[in-house]
């Protein structure tokens, strides 16, 4: 162990290719409790920020709120700068419980079906942070705040505007929300700012990521293996060339991924104990199928470590159009809400993969090098248990079928959802876009209706 918790933003004359050890502070000493797992997770959120996402502020000086109909409006000051942001609230039917309703933070709306018992807040992310393409960088109401040279990302913006909106829900019982019984949502772009805000904001109790891809539940690394062996991946030299998720100084990092003293496991295990579910859609290449399903591996060893290995689930299967949620899959995500939001007991053991990677193929021993122990002391989760010993070893999968990797093409001239493939080279689906979004080219493999 190591007797204080040093937290560098970077770690100069690092390199390894295989992903980063959980378990392993900086300088070569193991964590052996859930302590020293704590501070292991504030090191791997400062280097993060680091690396890619740029400085995420603190709570202002001065944070208020009010509530009226069912928006909630938010009103921050710091330094003598002031912005104010609303969004609404959905609320079921009925009576609020005792303590107040659940409430999932969707971003734009978010794309996933909720149950009842369960109000929903719409997160304008775009108020906070813009994310048309590159020209967007340093614009929003974060911008104005803070400045347009301020290193945070879109995506870290989006952090902060989402803490913000759980101080005033704290505070504002009219609302009628439980501040205790928080989850976000996002798919897509979105669900990579989904994952960065549960990751970073510990008051949220359950993270849902929908097809996150790269920059999200996938690896850096995997997904540029994943690309080496012939799959349309979206690799990290082109990501920061799309749009403004990540600080400018990622730039100097995305050719040499080895010097990276942290991957995208260690972003989703910065969760760990609270609850994770994230979804990938093998009929998308371009999502890095493979590098979600082993950076999840890797990443679930820490929630096993912590002795609540049913706190993490991840499911990846084909047949569905990019950001649509298939029926067959409601029963899992409706547990980890009973669970995780609604206050019930049921199994939450769900973490499979179809298998479908095209001419990539998972080998654990190809990035994972190290052995999770069996940490002591207790985890602030619903099961404090601790495993008597733990391996790297991927959970069984489904069995793997033969279902072809190209995209899942929409019906010939049916108008494609939000977020759907509408483009790009082999594409023989829809080009046509729902009413409010337009087509819009992302690269030569891929474009999408935004």
């Amino acid at each position: 162990m190591q007797s204080t918790c040093d937290t560098p933003s970077t770690i100069a004359g690092y390199s390894n290719a295989m992903l980063p050890d959980p378990f392993q502070f900086p300088n070569g000493t193991r964590v052996t409790t859930v302590d020293e797992w704590n501070c292991r997770r504030s090191q791997i959120a400062a280097l993060v920020q680091g690396y890619e996402a740029g400085t995420l502020p603190p709570k202002p000086s001065s944070v208020t709120g009010s509530f009226s109909g069912n928006t909630l409006t938010v009103n921050v000051n710091n330094g003598g700068s002031s912005i104010s942001f609303a969004n609404t609230i959905t609320y079921p039917s009925g009576t609020a419980p005792a303590g107040g309703w659940p409430l999932l933070i969707a971003y734009d709306g978010g794309s996933i079906p909720v149950p009842s018992g369960v109000a929903v807040l719409n997160y304008n992310i775009g108020n906070i942070a813009q994310q048309t393409d590159t020209t967007s960088r340093g614009v929003g109401l974060f911008y104005n705040l803070y400045g347009k040279t301020a290193t945070a990302s879109a995506m870290t913006a989006w952090v902060w505007g989402l803490s913000r909106i759980i101080d005033v829900l704290e505070v504002t019982p009219a609302a009628m929300v439980n501040t205790a019984k928080l989850a976000v949502t996002g798919c897509s772009r979105d669900g990579k700012g989904a994952l960065m805000a549960g990751a970073f904001e510990p008051r949220i109790a359950l993270t849902i990521a929908q097809e996150s891809g790269a920059g999200g539940d996938a690896c850096w690394r995997i997904t540029k293996t994943e690309g080496d062996e012939g799959v349309g991946v979206q690799p990290s030299t082109e990501i920061v060339q799309e749009n403004v998720w990540f600080s400018t100084n990622f730039n100097n990092y995305v050719s040499n991924l080895n010097v990276l003293p942290y991957d995208h496991h260690l972003l989703a295990a910065m969760i760990a104990p609270r609850a994770l579910l994230s979804y990938g859609n093998t009929d998308y290449a371009w999502l890095s199928p493979m590098s979600s399903w082993g950076c999840m591996n890797a990443a679930h060893t820490v929630w096993q470590a912590l002795g609540v290995p049913q706190n993490h689930g991840f499911v990846e299967v084909g047949g569905h159009a990019h950001c649509a949620f298939p029926t067959s899959l409601v029963q899992g995500l409706d547990a980890f809400f009973d669970t995780f939001l609604l206050g019930q007991t049921v199994s939450t053991d769900y973490f499979s993969t179809n298998n479908v990677f095209g001419s990539a193929q998972w080998v654990p021993a190809n990035f994972i090098n190290w052995t999770a122990p069996a940490l002591t002391g207790s985890s602030t989760s619903s099961s404090t248990s601790v495993i008597s010993s733990i391996t790297p070893t991927p959970v069984p999968t489904t069995s793997p079928t033969t279902v072809p990797t190209t995209s899942a093409p929409a019906p010939t001239g049916a108008p494609v959802a939000k977020w759907g493939q509408c483009g790009g080279i082999g594409w023989t689906g829809s080009t046509t876009c729902t009413s409010g979004t337009t087509c819009t080219v992302l690269n030569a493999y891929y474009s999408q209706c935004l």
